[in-house]
């Protein structure tokens, strides 16, 4: 499955992205602002990551939609926006993403979440999605508003970083697909 923009071609990731994967992770300001990410970061977790998501490209409704974040103008793997817990019945999905810190501050985040959430919304059929952000991380906070995610609350002690042990208070976010909608007419008519 491929998504475009501008920039950036959202694709399945492939073992040739396993460098660019342990380039990007193998960072502790990364990995300690995802909960599931060890520290170091291998080749060998990046390539158990990509066999993962190989075997499940033949599945018409997944629960779980990985994709890796080339950046077109270098062909490189930059990051990758997660859609999971994806629930069909009630509508619903979470989404997570990190870039590599040498492509921070270059808007490729909100770009590429984006269109994830328009394939979530149009081609999922979607009608909310949720986004958590450790409420010490200002930038993931920063994005989540800037993707017009209205905050719900806080959950305390409600989440353990896997590359620290650190226990964090997490701030969650919904966004409902008229939001995502009136957004994007909004942004058109400026």
């Amino acid at each position: 499955m491929k998504l475009e923009t501008r920039r950036l071609l959202l694709r399945n990731p492939r073992r040739k992205d396993v460098r660019d994967l342990v380039e990007g992770l193998n960072d502790i300001q990364i990995s300690e602002s995802l909960g599931f990410i060890p520290h170091p970061y291998t080749e060998r977790n990046a390539r158990e990551w990509i066999e993962k998501n190989s075997s499940q490209r033949g599945i018409k409704r997944k629960k779980e939609y990985n994709f890796a974040i080339e950046l077109k103008s270098e062909k490189k793997l930059v990051g990758v926006v997660l859609l999971d817990s994806v629930d069909y019945f009630h509508g619903s999905a979470r989404i997570g993403y990190w870039v590599n810190k040498n492509y921070w501050g270059q808007g490729i985040v909100t770009e590429a979440n984006r269109k994830v959430l328009d394939f979530a919304f149009n081609k999922l059929n979607l009608r909310r999605v949720h986004l958590g952000a450790y409420v010490g991380s200002e930038a993931s906070n920063r994005v989540a508003k800037k993707l017009g995610f209205t905050l719900e609350g806080t959950l305390r002690q409600s989440h353990r970083t896997k590359a620290t042990g650190k226990i964090h208070d997490t701030n969650t976010y919904g966004l409902l697909r008229e939001e995502f909608y009136h957004q994007r007419k909004s942004k058109t008519k400026n």
